[in-house]
This record gives structure tokens, C-alpha cells and sequence, in this order.
């Protein structure tokens, strides 16, 4: 398998202009997206790391597209802030390029959103080996076309990312889980989406099948309680509050669930889609954010059940077609051609 290394932005232009095909690989913590098919040469971005820019008092950062999360989160807790969309695979090496490719968010997206609404600006080596900038580094700035937000779940079709500007929030002073055990699917259901309409501010509102709901608060630690208790009273429902917190949502977030599974899936998701998510899935899998996030594992047969259905889903480990179905071609050629007209970059 050929291989090449970019350890900077004239190292990438390079790449790009040298090899016909070319995959690019961060931490390979997901597999499906990173690793090369025939006739693709990889191009490795793990060099291509550091924080940039990072001024804690205007609440943004810039750093390059092969820096480990890890790291930048690290770098964030030291002041109290963190990456309020939660990306997940942090544990595996997940970097900032390869989670904006794959458009990836974790469980705490419920209360901010998701990645695509902390995403500020791009630079990015195209399939030309021009240097591409859309948005910004700062949070005012709405000049030019967007390309930062066309670059979220693009799966690398349109370029290199070099660098990549963000905002930041503060993070919660204190958390606390209350976990919820209901008789039916449908009797979950109906409280997830009553907790969904209700202005709660809920850090995370997970489903785990076939009956349970997970609600995530944060805030000063002497409001907790009593804003737990209140969940339970507008519930008419007791429930188990989690011991460790912090360890469980780590846990969530890096997908350990799915960890047993050889197939490992993102579907995007509504609450009116779970019953027939439900009726062809049975693996592990948790829903996210109230429902609109599925990930799910599930063996060869499981995929192929999904497919047949035509549930939209993105396989991050274990199948080599990662994406299902592909873009329209009336939306995705167009912006192809412009970015790419040589093709060097393929789609999932």
C-alpha cells in the first residue's frame, strides 16, 4: 500500500499534486473512512498537529487538521473550557481533521449542538493543490461562501484540511445523571419527547433500548439536586442517580458499548424513526441528543438489513462502503467539479 506523510501545508499541496488518489488519515480511529482502496494513496496527516491560536478570553482556538482531540482538549480543561458538541472516539485517537470529515458528535450535543454549529473556519488544500480558506478564526465573521460548514460529513470528497478554527464554551461546573427505567419503548419515548419540548437545559438525553432514558445536568453543584428532583416530580417517576458521572459519559462517548460489535454505524435519526430502528436492529446501539443520533453495532447481516431499508448511515469500522446512500448528484457533482475535477478524492 503506498504511503505518504504531510507534515505541513506545502507537504500536502505537494501530495495532492503528485498522486492521482489520494486518502487521508488522521488517528485512524475510524477505520471505514481511513483506510485505502485500490489504487488510493494514503496520505498520512498524524504529522500535521499543534494548536495555533488559542485565546481563552475570546473563547476560540485554530489548530491543525492532524492534532488528537486529546490534546486540544487538554489544552482547553487548563482554563476551563471545553468542546461543547462532545466528539466522540477521543480514547482512540480521533483527530480534529477526521472528526470534521466524518461530522461526528457526541452525547452532549442535546444542549449546544452539534459540530457543525462550533465550527468557525477551514483552510484546506484542494484537489488542484490550491489553499482554500472559508470562515474564520474568530466568532463575528460572516464573509464569503461557507466552505467550513460544506467541510463537516464531507468524508474528505472536496480537499486536505490544513487547519481548523473553533469555538469554545466553559465547562459546566458540576454534572449529574439521573437514569430512568420505563416498562415499554413507547413509554420512553413519550417521556424523552416531553423532556425534549420543556425548557430544561439537558446536557445529554440518551435512549437506550429497549426502555431507558439517560438525562445529563450540569450547572453550580447546589442546584443539581434539586433540579433532579424536579425532573423525577414532572416525570412522576423515580430514578437512579449515576455514581460516576464523569467516567460514564467518557464511556458513552468513545463508544464502548459498541466495542464487542465487528460493525460499527452513525444514522442520523428522528424520535419517530426509533420504532422502525428498532424493529431491524439488534445489536448495541444507543440513541443521542433525544433521539436524533443513532450509533449502533451490528454484524454483516445487520448492515445489509439497514441498507435494504434505505436508512441513511454512515459505517465507521468494519465494512469498506461507508456511506449509504451517496450525496445527490445534482448537489455534490457541481461542488466536485469545482474542488475537485480530477477526482482525487473519493467519497467514503
Amino acid at each position: 500500500m503506498p504511503e505518504v506523510r504531510a507534515n505541513s501545508l506545502e507537504e500536502a499541496q505537494e501530495a495532492v499534486r503528485t498522486y492521482p488518489r489520494l486518502r487521508p488519515k488522521g488517528g485512524g480511529s475510524k477505520p471505514a473512512l481511513s483506510t485505502p482502496k485500490d489504487g488510493e494513496t494514503l496520505l498520512d496527516l498524524s504529522g500535521l498537529r499543534g494548536i495555533l491560536e488559542y485565546a481563552p478570553e475570546e473563547f476560540v482556538f485554530t489548530a491543525y487538521a492532524g492534532t488528537p482531540l486529546k490534546e486540544i482538549e487538554e489544552t482547553l480543561r487548563a482554563h476551563g473550557q471545553y468542546l461543547p458538541f462532545h466528539p466522540p472516539l477521543v480514547e482512540q485517537g480521533a483527530t480534529l481533521g477526521g472528526t470534521v470529515a466524518a461530522g461526528l458528535s457526541g452525547p452532549m450535543r442535546e444542549r449546544f449542538g452539534g459540530l457543525r454549529d462550533f465550527i468557525l473556519g477551514v483552510r484546506f488544500v484542494d484537489g488542484e493543490g490550491r489553499v482554500v480558506r472559508g470562515g474564520g478564526k474568530v466568532v463575528k465573521n460572516a464573509a464569503g461562501f461557507p466552505f467550513h460548514r460544506l467541510m463537516v460529513g464531507s468524508l474528505g470528497a472536496f480537499g486536505v484540511m490544513v487547519e481548523l478554527s473553533f469555538k469554545v464554551f466553559p465547562s459546566p461546573r458540576a454534572t449529574q445523571t439521573l437514569r430512568l427505567t420505563y416498562g415499554s419503548l413507547a413509554e420512553a419515548l413519550a417521556a424523552m419527547e416531553r423532556l425534549r419540548v420543556l425548557p430544561l437545559d439537558l446536557l445529554a438525553l440518551d435512549l437506550i433500548p429497549p426502555a431507558t432514558l439517560e438525562i445529563r445536568l450540569g450547572g453550580f453543584p447546589e442546584s443539581l439536586g434539586k433540579r433532579l428532583k424536579r425532573l423525577q416530580e414532572i416525570l412522576q417517576k423515580e430514578g437512579e442517580v449515576l455514581a460516576e458521572d464523569e467516567t460514564h459519559w467518557e464511556g458513552v462517548r468513545n463508544l464502548r458499548f459498541l466495542e464487542e460489535a465487528p460493525i460499527w454505524v452513525k444514522v442520523p435519526s428522528t424520535p419517530a424513526w426509533v420504532p422502525k430502528l428498532e424493529n431491524l436492529l439488534l445489536g448495541p446501539r444507543r440513541y443521542l441528543a433525544g433521539g436524533e443520533l443513532l450509533y449502533a453495532g451490528m454484524e454483516a447481516k445487520g448492515l445489509a438489513s439497514l441498507r435494504q431499508a434505505g436508512i441513511p448511515h454512515l459505517v465507521l469500522k468494519g465494512a469498506e462502503d461507508a456511506l449509504f446512500p451517496h450525496p445527490p448528484e445534482a448537489f455534490f457533482r457541481k461542488l466536485k467539479l469545482a474542488l475537485d475535477p480530477r477526482s482525487r478524492f473519493p467519497l467514503g
